[in-house]
């Protein structure tokens, strides 16, 4: 925790206090960082641990409806944070995501290496702490599944 501080007190004078931690304020201007490249930083973090497989906005569903705007040519921008919700404060941050894991991984193994990752890529990208990752596994995906789709469709 100190080492943030540290980061933080380098970015602007110390005598000037932010309104929110993620505005950041230095002699040359300021810089604000959106609740929405916040939820994408948590999004990629997540992705980027072994074991998760996609991360979905609500249940078998979300993937199904994700998949539908994919292949139709919409959804846009909120690819990237489906499946997450952050509430930004003014030095916090908390996160909720759902997700689906590979079958076979340690389901308890993964979340802690979700939420480590999410804290550290938040942590060092917006100088914010993140105090809570809540994980909701939806469900399970079967690559034997997705082999027999494959098979099935050619």
């Amino acid at each position: 925790m100190a080492e943030t501080r540290q980061n933080v007190a380098e970015t602007r004078p110390q005598e000037t206090a932010p309104a929110r931690a993620t505005d950041l304020v230095t002699e040359h201007g300021r810089t604000t960082i959106a609740d929405d490249v916040v939820a994408k930083i948590a999004a990629i973090a997540a992705r980027e641990v072994p074991g998760v497989h996609e991360l979905v906005s609500q249940g078998v569903g979300g993937t199904l409806s994700g998949l539908t705007q994919r292949v139709a040519g919409g959804g846009g921008d909120n690819i990237g944070t489906q499946g997450v919700s952050v509430e930004v404060g003014q030095r916090e941050a908390a996160v909720d995501l759902r997700m689906i894991v590979d079958y076979g991984v340690s389901i308890p193994q993964v979340a802690d290496a979700v939420r480590r990752n999410i804290r550290n890529r938040v942590n060092s990208m917006t100088g914010l702490t993140v105090r809570e990752v809540n994980i909701d596994v939806t469900d399970l995906y079967f690559a034997q599944q997705q082999q027999q789709t494959d098979t099935r469709v050619q």
